[in-house]
């Protein structure tokens, strides 16, 4: 196991700048608006050649008892419990406060060892910055700038110091299925993930915006393994004002792109919004394998769930590839059936198609239904081929294919779907037209010996007889 680095201290001392340094990433978000962080984030870094992982938490308020701040305190902890070295951060240019006592306070009686970090120390005087945090009795501070790298590797070093080096040669990372949790705000994805992981490994509040990050969570069910994201809240555009959000937005974004299968969860006890849509087809355009949640289903009457399946069909029909599952993430009704779904939409966005097979089902399809004209000729359609994977790409080969249209691109799309069952993903086909060997010969292609010798042919044709 590589020994584990956690990071704590109060909102905005610049935990997720070191993060992101640690880790040479920029996975954490990054403002100066305090307690942006909420859940834990984990990453891995390497010093000198030795892995370790690195833990970012949120803004740690040890007093609060309610709310946001208690949830975020309770993950602070988890975290603490779960670390080989705290590493607790304090703010050079603030000094010391009441509030990084209590801290000191309570990671004592944690019974984890404890290496004091004086952030945003750049162009201080080592020996003046660190003075008064003695007061706090964990050691000798160290002085670090977390947005430069000063200090850093000291600060890294001492803390793997005491720790077992892991000798173990390090086993490549399987290939499993990334899933990205996606939705508008506050449809249950926290609740989702948490109930898939079968623990509170992310905060999950009865509050828009409580999600702010996309924080990958790590778990196994049965002999699968699994990468879960949960992602931010997507609104409207036009209600998307604070830079915060806009970031949050972007990481959602880029979960998808960066997925294997998207899990788009609705509300049940609403409309299907505008935004269920958009969002339904970015995930279509990104070509992501996709399963459809409808969260909040317990406690709905037979009308309602009438309702809901009508503007599946109406709002989402577009994404008609998809399962739908229709659950409760809190009860953990039909959660199941979900990552079953995910596993077939994986294995259908990874599946690899033989080039002789998909062939003799291009040449069954043309036979069945033949592409119409286009101008004077009659698309010809020869063989096919697999052109990549996530989403499955097929590649057409034959004449004059720049005339098969969208509809005869959609007939080939659902023959090749069923015939291969892929089922969940997105499957793009895309045509090539085979290259004329007598395009050279064209007049405007000659080359200049040619053109003469055809120039001289002229001449001797309309030469007059004697």
């Amino acid at each position: 196991m590589l020994p584990t680095l956690v990071l704590v201290g109060r909102p905005n001392v610049g935990k997720s700048t070191l993060f992101n340094r640690l880790t040479q990433t920029r996975d954490a978000l990054v403002h100066d608006q305090p307690g942006l962080t909420r859940d834990r984030h984990y990453g891995q870094g390497r010093i000198g050649g030795r892995p370790f992982l690195v833990v970012d938490t949120g803004g740690f308020e040890p007093v609060a008892d309610r709310g946001i701040l208690a949830e975020m305190a309770r993950q602070t902890l988890q975290a603490v419990d779960e670390g080989d070295v705290v590493v607790f951060m304090v703010d050079a240019r603030t000094g010391l406060t009441p509030q990084d006592k209590l801290i000191a306070d309570k990671l004592r009686r944690a019974g984890r060892p404890v290496l004091l970090a004086v952030n945003k120390a750049e162009g201080m005087r080592r020996e003046v910055v660190t003075a008064e945090f003695h007061e706090l009795g964990l050691g000798d501070p160290v002085a670090i700038s977390g947005a430069h790298g000063e200090g850093v590797r000291e600060l890294v070093e001492l803390a793997l110091a005491p720790l077992p080096a892991d000798t173990s040669a390090a086993e490549p990372a399987a290939e499993h299925p990334r899933i990205a949790v996606v939705g508008r705000p506050n449809v249950g994805k926290s609740t989702l993930v948490n109930t898939l992981v079968g623990e509170t490994r992310v905060i999950a509040f009865d509050e828009p915006g409580t999600t702010r990050d996309a924080i990958d969570v790590e778990f196994r069910r049965g002999e699968r393994h699994y990468t879960l994201v949960d992602t931010a809240g997507v609104r409207r555009k036009g209600r998307v004002t604070e830079a915060v959000e806009k970031f949050s937005v972007i990481k959602t974004l880029q979960a998808i792109e960066q997925a294997n299968v998207v899990v788009l969860v609705l509300d049940a006890r609403q409309e299907i919004a505008d935004q269920d849509a958009h969002l339904g087809g970015f995930v279509l355009e990104a070509g992501r394998a996709l399963v459809l949640a409808v969260n909040k289903w317990d406690g709905l009457d037979d009308y309602q769930r009438q309702r809901i399946k009508r503007e599946l069909e109406r709002r989402l029909g577009f994404l008609d590839f998809a399962r739908v599952h229709f659950i409760s993430a809190l009860r953990g009704d039909g959660i199941g059936g979900v990552l079953k779904s995910v596993d077939e939409a994986y294995a259908a966005a990874m599946a690899k198609l033989p080039t002789p097979r998909l062939t003799r089902v291009l040449l069954d399809a043309v036979t069945q239904h033949q592409p119409p004209k286009s101008g004077p000729f009659r698309p010809k359609l020869k063989y096919a081929h697999q052109g990549g994977s996530n989403p499955p790409v097929i590649v057409v080969h034959g004449n004059h294919l720049e005339g098969v249209g969208a509809d005869y691109r959609r007939y080939l799309e659902n023959v090749f779907r069923t015939t291969f069952d892929l089922r969940g993903t997105p499957l793009r086909v895309d045509f090539k037209s085979g290259h004329n060997p007598f395009d050279a010969r064209k007049p405007g292609n000659l080359t200049p010996r040619q053109q003469r010798t055809a120039e001289r042919a002229r001449q001797r044709q309309h030469k007059p007889a004697r």
